[in-house]
Formats: C-alpha cells, sequence, structure tokens
C-alpha cells in the first residue's frame, strides 16, 4: 500500500469517526483515489438547506500535493477563494499556492463549507453574484435559494444522498408506505356507492 493510499485511509477513518455537521465524503468503491463528497450549506445562510455534490481526485502524490475538487452541483457565489470554472474545478488558496500535506480531506471540505457563510466579494470571480452581495442582498439571497431549491428536484442528487446515509427515504416515497399500510384507504371504512 502506498503513502498516499495510507494516508487517504486515515483520512477515511477520521471522516467517519468525527461527527462534522454538513460534512460527508466517502472513497469510490472502484479507486481510494476517487472520491464524492456531500456539503451541506451552513445554517443561517443562503445556502442553509442546500446540500452541494463534490468530487474530489487524489493522485499518488498525496497529501504533498493536493486533489482536484470539482463540484458537480451548481453554485451562486461571489469569491475567487471559491473559483468555480466551468467544469465545475474549484480553486481555492489551500488548493493550490497555501496547500499543506497537513490539511486533510476534512480540512478541504470544512474550508469549501465556512467560505459558503463568508463571501468574499472584493474579490470577485463571479462579478454578478459578487456585485449583488454588496448593492442587493435580498437578490443574492434570492439567486441563491433558486439554486438550492433546484438541488432539492434532482432525483439524483436525492439518491446521492441516500446512498451516503444522509436521508433514509429518499423521494419521501409513499407509496412503499401506502402500500404497506393497505392503500389511502387503510383504516377506514368506506363505502363504494358513497
Amino acid at each position: 500500500m502506498s503513502q498516499a493510499e495510507r494516508r487517504l485511509l486515515r483520512d477515511f477513518k477520521r471522516l467517519s469517526t468525527q461527527s462534522v455537521y454538513g460534512l460527508s465524503a466517502s472513497p469510490s468503491p472502484k479507486s481510494i483515489f476517487d472520491w464524492e463528497a456531500i456539503v451541506f450549506g451552513p445554517p443561517g445562510t443562503p445556502y442553509e438547506d442546500g446540500t452541494f455534490k463534490l468530487e474530489l481526485k487524489f493522485t499518488e502524490d498525496y497529501p504533498n500535493r493536493p486533489p482536484q475538487v470539482r463540484f458537480v452541483s451548481r453554485i451562486f457565489h461571489p469569491n475567487d477563494c471559491v473559483v468555480v470554472y466551468s467544469d465545475g474545478i474549484v480553486c481555492m488558496d489551500i488548493l493550490q499556492n497555501r496547500w499543506s500535506p497537513t490539511y486533510d480531506v476534512l480540512a478541504i471540505l470544512t474550508c469549501i463549507q465556512s467560505l459558503l457563510n463568508e463571501p468574499n466579494p472584493h474579490s470577485p470571480a463571479n462579478p454578478v453574484a459578487a456585485n449583488l452581495f454588496q448593492t442587493n442582498f435580498t437578490e443574492y439571497a434570492h439567486r441563491v435559494r433558486i439554486e438550492v431549491e433546484s438541488l432539492w428536484l434532482s432525483s439524483e442528487h436525492f439518491q446521492r444522498l441516500a446512498e451516503v446515509g444522509l436521508l433514509e427515504n429518499p423521494g419521501g416515497d409513499q407509496q412503499t408506505s401506502q402500500a404497506e399500510n393497505g392503500g389511502d384507504n387503510a383504516g377506514r371504512n368506506v363505502d363504494a356507492d358513497a
């Protein structure tokens, strides 16, 4: 087992044993170098109730080199700290020139989540989002909420949340519970002629 594989296993163990609100990540069953993550939007922010899917790609050089991180979910955010290129690639200081081998997966995800809480509009990558954040926060929050709510409508999104154990019953499958309880009319005295 390589140094990178050992470190990634240690990162996964830390994520599995530490309870951190709104952060979940795990390696793909096919490769320990390919991870999927979910970051919840921080409470009290326009991103609240948002669940953002990310992919992390590691190399054999980890932890000496950072992973490539990509948002799979769309996000409306002003910062160049979280530059999300058209392909979803995230460009943050800690993933570039401020990387340290002491950072782990939990640190990366925590940083991404905290930047959702504290955007810096003075160094914008998305000028529209930065301008709205500074001049019309109500409209900015509305645009963020539109993105967050659009995530809820994605059945793939709910399936992924269920796969990582963040939802017990994706999509609120009432058909199963109705069938188990005898349908809509279970427990009622219904006259078919009425």
